[in-house]
């Protein structure tokens, strides 16, 4: 039973680090598309709160449960298909971070890449989850 809550929780809080990844980038490419300081200012504080009080907080959870699934199920560390979920997993931990960086780079007015850039950017945590659910699933090796 305790298996059961630990998956479900998993879920929940990788569900909702997925929302912010979706999100934030799809918000840096309407801040890269702002002309006006108050908009720019807006979109600053939304990034923000968006990143430190959703995305940090559900990243942490994911990784605590997935390593407690982990603890309970010493045995899926033999399998290859884990072994590719964890490498994408740090991929989008990576990605994570570098959505931070650039955060960062638009508090500071520093931000040199346009909205076409950020539309493609996008693209990269949905390629991340087809896979990862489909290793999850499907364990194909």
């Amino acid at each position: 039973m305790l298996y059961l809550w630990v998956k479900a929780l998993h879920i929940i809080a990788m569900v909702c680090w997925f929302a912010g990844l979706f999100y934030l980038p799809r918000l840096f490419v309407y801040h890269a598309m702002s002309e006006d300081e108050t908009s720019q200012q807006r979109f600053c504080v939304m990034e923000r709160k968006l990143y430190r009080g959703i995305m940090n907080p559900s990243m942490i959870a994911t990784v605590l449960f997935g390593g407690w699934l982990l603890y309970l199920n010493p045995a899926w560390l033999q399998m290859g298909w884990l072994h590719a979920k964890l490498l994408l997993v740090a991929v989008l931990i990576a990605y994570h971070h570098v959505c931070g960086a650039q955060l960062k780079r638009f508090a500071r007015n520093e931000n040199a890449r346009s909205h076409v850039f950020y539309r493609w950017f996008n693209e990269a945590p949905v390629l991340l989850l087809l896979a990862i659910v489909i290793l999850v699933v499907v364990k194909p090796f």
